[in-house]
């Protein structure tokens, strides 16, 4: 049933977006985590998968510590294919913030898709999942992350877990610390709501 939902948004999100190479969401439709990053990059548009490569990288890290296997969870990225601008040192495609126009074309999609999986806790990684979640454009992961809250979507209430994006980490080592001890948070608070 749920394979089946996600299956015919695929095919909307890829039928409607027609000009760009999508990378969908993946995983277990069934799982009780989804963890939503950014946009694709590089990588993820030649595998066709979100969070390989680099970013890839970090998540074992991340998986290792909560002990769950990729392919327990479903993640996806709020904007589904990679945002670029062009390198002024090589001239070629580089990454960049998704705008608020490309996020907004992506937002019913990405809610569509919680409303379908329908798991326990949302993981945020970075600013933009986190203020499309909670639709306030002033949040700031500086402030949210490592906290739990309630967000409402679609008429469904839903625990949300924000975290620093793992590539943050990769640019600004100080951030390491702070993101370990949040996983140690997430870890502890998804023991605790799975078992209830």
């Amino acid at each position: 049933m749920k394979e089946k939902e996600i299956e015919e948004l695929n095919k909307k999100i890829i039928g409607e977006n027609k000009d760009q190479e999508i990378v969908l969401g993946n995983g277990s439709v069934h799982s009780t985590m989804i963890l939503i990053g950014e946009a694709p990059g590089a990588k993820e548009v030649e595998a066709k998968l979100p969070f390989v490569g680099q970013a890839g990288k970090h998540l074992e890290e991340f998986l290792n510590i909560l002990e769950l296997d990729r392919k327990e969870l479903y993640i996806t990225n709020t904007v589904k294919f990679r945002p670029t601008r062009i390198s002024s040192k090589t001239g070629g495609k580089i990454n960049r913030a998704p705008s608020k126009k490309e996020i907004e074309s992506f937002k019913e999609y990405l809610f569509d898709e919680i409303d379908m999986i329908g798991p326990k806790v949302i993981v945020t990684l970075g600013n933009v999942p986190l203020k499309t979640i909670i639709g306030n454009e002033n949040a700031k992961i500086g402030d949210l992350h490592g906290k739990n809250d309630k967000v409402n979507i679609k008429n469904r209430e839903y625990n949300l877990f924000p975290l620093y994006h793992p590539a943050a980490v990769i640019y600004r080592r100080e951030l390491k610390e702070v993101y370990m001890e949040d996983l140690k948070k997430l870890k502890n608070f998804k023991e605790r709501i799975i078992k209830d």
